[in-house]
């Protein structure tokens, strides 16, 4: 007997068609900048190639038409554009262009073939920028002009090329400066990493691919990313949603010994001691108990502890004489980041929440907001 076969849904699938996901892929992404930045770039450009042509043209005096390279454009946009990038710093725009125009002079001169002469011209000048450090991709451009236009770069290389790319990293220089961009690039360091540089060095070296960002850049950027997340997943978590509910607390009157013996039934550390209002008076805990011990006893602590809730006219009865206080609280709807340097620098290992009425709500332990932190970087499968 034929197996039943699957009825067909009469509905369409919503999944996207293969052709849609290839499209898809091909929308460009926004570069990420918004229009103040946008026209801050252009205008660099535009000033920074004004003043380099202006120049140039007036070195060169009149009749002389080789005054201003035509990869110059490109290296203006990365230098006012980007000037963070390591592909604009100076030695990469400098050596890199003059790496290019002496590779491809002696291409030029050895490869009579004009199509081998362009591709190793260039295949070589890429080879020494990375070896050199100086990787700059429209000094790539100038070693294809010299052969393609068969010009000697020896003749070109004071001028134009070296007036122009000074002049023109002079003003980069200026220009970046003035409108808030540091440059040349310097390195920064960052603190409170969640992450080491070795790990970091992995990571780059798994990639394997040349990013247009410097190092310091990308570490810089992935803390403040991972700040941004964390920020994010705890921004909205408030106290009330970690706190220990319904609280344990104790009054005031109440003698050491019902509190002792309710710390250890419940196995807490703490309690926070109210008042009639249920509001935080103070707070009760074991190091409370421990400061009136004879600590240099031989016995153990657990003994010292017994005998100091024992009845005795030299020992506190009450909890209001033993209690530490006035207790650091929280509000119920504060946002949970305000308890980190709380627990962190402040010392603090129990913290009583209470509501707007200064009423005790709740407590948060130093295991609540550790669970919550723990929470907040795990990522979600």
């Amino acid at each position: 007997m034929p197996a039943p076969q699957s009825p067909v849904s009469p509905y369409p699938s919503n999944r996207p068609s293969k052709l849609r996901q290839l499209l898809q892929r091909l929308v460009p992404h926004s570069v990420g900048i918004d229009a103040k930045e946008a026209l801050r770039m252009v205008v660099g450009v535009i000033l920074g190639l004004l003043v380099t042509g202006f120049l140039s043209r007036w070195w060169a005096g009149a009749g002389n038409d080789s005054w201003m390279i035509a990869s110059l454009s490109a290296s203006a946009v990365l230098l006012f554009g980007m000037p963070a990038s390591p592909l604009a710093q100076p030695w990469p725009v400098l050596g890199g262009t003059v790496l290019a125009a002496l590779v491809s002079t002696l291409f030029r001169v050895l490869v009579p073939d004009i199509v081998w002469a362009a591709a190793l011209a260039v295949g070589v000048t890429l080879a020494g920028m990375l070896l050199l450090r100086c990787f700059h991709p429209p000094g790539v451009g100038m070693a294809a002009f010299v052969v393609l236009e068969h010009s000697n770069g020896l003749d070109l290389l004071v001028f134009p090329v070296l007036f122009n790319i000074v002049v023109l990293l002079l003003c980069a220089i200026a220009y970046n400066h003035a409108t808030g961009k540091p440059y040349p690039l310097r390195r920064k360091a960052t603190s409170g990493q969640h992450f080491q540089k070795s790990d970091l060095d992995t990571a780059l070296e798994q990639y394997n691919q040349v990013l247009d960002i410097s190092r310091a850049d990308l570490e810089g950027l992935l803390h403040l990313a991972g700040r941004a997340a964390f920020q994010r997943t705890l921004g909205d978590l408030r106290c009330a949603d970690i706190m220990s509910t319904p609280p344990l607390a104790v009054e005031a009157d109440v003698s050491l010994r019902e509190a002792w013996a309710l710390m250890r039934q419940k196995n807490i550390k703490a309690l926070p001691v109210v008042d009639g209002r249920h509001q935080v008076q103070g707070m009760l805990s074991q190091s409370d108990f421990m400061r009136t011990t004879a600590l240099e006893s031989p016995e153990g602590w657990g003994q010292r502890l017994r005998k100091l809730v024992a009845i005795g006219a030299k020992k506190p009865q009450t909890v209001n004489e033993l209690m530490s206080g006035p207790a650091q609280t929280a509000s119920a709807d504060q946002p949970v980041m305000d308890l980190i340097p709380l627990f962190s620098a402040g010392g603090h290992h129990h913290l009583p929440i209470v509501d707007a009425q200064q009423r005790l709500v709740g407590v948060i332990t130093q295991t609540d907001l550790v669970r919550a932190l723990a929470s907040a970087i795990t990522p979600t499968p």
